[in-house]
């Protein structure tokens, strides 16, 4: 499931398209993703604006001048996909490449795709923007979803109301991280991907993160903490690492392992850096470690870690 760094991509790529625009009409191909859509769906998108497109954990928001939030999730296959005018005023390859940090692509911003006869089968929704632009919904096992919701009650709502901080965000400190392991007897690992603590944080990146802190994935939480309360120096290396990995990761488009694509069609690049996650058996990267990647399993999950140099 895409995490953070590739939903924050998405946006990215997204947003140059979105915000500005309206939506002439929206193609509405089935009743349901992961839930069932709102009810008139695509009549309440249609001449609406798009004032700006956030991200909220591993949501994207599209704020709508109507005042309601066109809320996506990608959940496991989920991709959007863009056919732009060749005379479209959106950002051209060049500048798109340079500002997004995108490699070259095959299919370029701003060219035409060409229409297909039959719309592909896992294609679900298509937006068609007042610009003629064409922006696409795919989604082969259908685990995204998609919602409208009142701006004034987004934060109240069953998918936000629980969520954590944003690792991003200056809010995310060692003094923050440090007040709320105080005590825990759960693991580091866990503690890291449990949404109402950091919002976006998964799996990938969160074994990540502890390897550049030399942290073990099975270290209790709460020694992340002085007894009063206070971060050590430990934690101050986790919340830079947390940083640092998820940064890195939006700058080379985020992970590509099965089904995530950017909003331009090709894949993330961040995979090809990894440190831990998926080496197991392999040599640990760190200079004079000497250890190798060994794969655990915590609440279900895979877990990559040297041993040897994080303890």
């Amino acid at each position: 499931m895409p995490e953070l760094p590739e939903v924050e991509t998405v946006r990215r790529g997204l947003e140059p398209f979105l915000v500005g625009n309206a939506f002439a009409r929206v193609e509405q191909r089935r009743a349901d993703l992961r839930f069932p859509l709102p009810s008139n769906f695509a009549k309440r998108l249609t001449g609406r604006k798009v004032e700006a497109l956030d991200r909220r954990a591993k949501y994207l928001l599209a704020r709508l001048d109507g005042g309601e939030v066109l809320v996506m999730h990608l959940g496991m296959t989920g991709r959007f996909s863009i056919d732009c005018p060749r005379r479209s005023k959106r950002p051209s390859r060049k500048r798109a490449n340079t500002s997004q940090g995108f490699d070259d692509a095959p299919v370029a911003f701003g060219e035409f795709v060409p229409a297909q006869e039959r719309p592909p089968k896992h294609e679900h929704i298509v937006f068609h923007l007042g610009d003629g632009t064409t922006l696409r919904y795919s989604d082969a096992r259908r685990f995204g979803l998609m919602d409208l919701v009142p701006s004034d009650a987004l934060e109240g709502h069953a998918l936000f109301r629980d969520l954590g901080v944003e690792p991003l965000s200056s809010a995310f400190t060692p003094e923050w991280l440090a007040k709320r392991l105080k005590g825990k007897a759960t693991s580091i690992k866990a503690a890291l991907v449990d949404q109402k603590l950091v919002a976006g944080l998964g799996n990938i990146y969160a074994c990540e993160a502890l390897h550049r802190a030399g942290i073990s994935p099975l270290r209790r939480a709460g020694t992340l903490a002085t007894k009063s309360g206070k971060p050590t120096e430990k934690t101050r290396d986790l919340v830079a690492s947390i940083k640092g990995v998820l940064a890195d990761a939006i700058k080379a488009g985020g992970s590509s392992l099965r089904d995530y694509r950017r909003a331009d069609g090709r894949l993330g690049r961040f995979q090809h850096r990894f440190k831990t996650y998926d080496r197991e058996g392999r040599a640990c990267p760190r200079k004079g470690c000497g250890g190798s990647v060994r794969r655990i399993v915590q609440a279900g999950r895979s877990t990559f870690y040297c041993p040897t140099c994080q303890r």
